[in-house]
């Protein structure tokens, strides 16, 4: 439904915004990107990611964060890690694990991004238009791109856990864990009676 030639998957949701927005005539305030490669989303996470750009307007995007649970998570580079300023600004964003644990420092936070992001509308078309940005590149996130232009995200910690599914060994891990997955249960629930 949108192109072929993006690499990064906010260039998919601008261009996807801007096929809403002529099929249907409507302008939005705010475009959601969630990503389908995190099963594990809750509903109440989206309303949490979306709140700070209906309530704040230093912040041209809003990112879902999660805790990491071990080391391995943090040395993985499938999962980007984030460090966040004092106000729950995103400084950086790394498939390496920052903030180093090589210091001995017993304590580091260890935090994820995940795939539920909120942009507003004319940031995401001023996006859109920008050039890829050498950490962008390096890193081969797109969240680069918008702090390399100056720009603010905030980043937007909650204590529930998504999963991504980035190989194999992901896919078991979020298998068993969805078995345990309230609203997984209830969605296998209605199926089974469907079917």
């Amino acid at each position: 439904m949108t192109a072929d030639t993006h690499e990064r998957a906010s260039d998919r949701c601008a261009e996807a915004l801007q096929k809403i927005e002529q099929t249907l005539g409507v302008h939005a305030d705010v475009m959601a990107m969630v990503q389908g490669d995190e099963p594990m989303i809750l509903p109440k996470m989206i309303d949490e990611t979306i709140q700070p750009l209906l309530e704040e307007n230093e912040f041209v995007i809003s990112n879902l964060i999660t805790k990491l649970r071990t080391k391995e998570e943090h040395d993985n580079p499938n999962r980007v890690k984030v460090v966040v300023d004092k106000n729950g600004g995103a400084m950086y964003f790394s498939r390496e694990p920052i903030p180093s644990r090589k210091k001995g420092v017993a304590d580091v936070p260890m935090l994820n991004q995940t795939g539920i992001i909120f942009f507003r509308r004319d940031f995401l078309y001023k996006y859109m238009k920008m050039e890829q940005t050498p950490l962008e590149i390096i890193e081969s996130v797109d969240m680069l791109r918008v702090l390399e232009n100056g720009y603010k995200i905030k980043a937007v910690i909650t204590d529930d856990i998504s999963l991504g599914v980035d190989t194999p060994e992901d896919l078991e891990i979020v298998s068993r864990e969805m078995e345990k997955d309230e609203w997984f249960l209830k969605y296998r629930d209605v199926k089974g009676v469907l079917s």
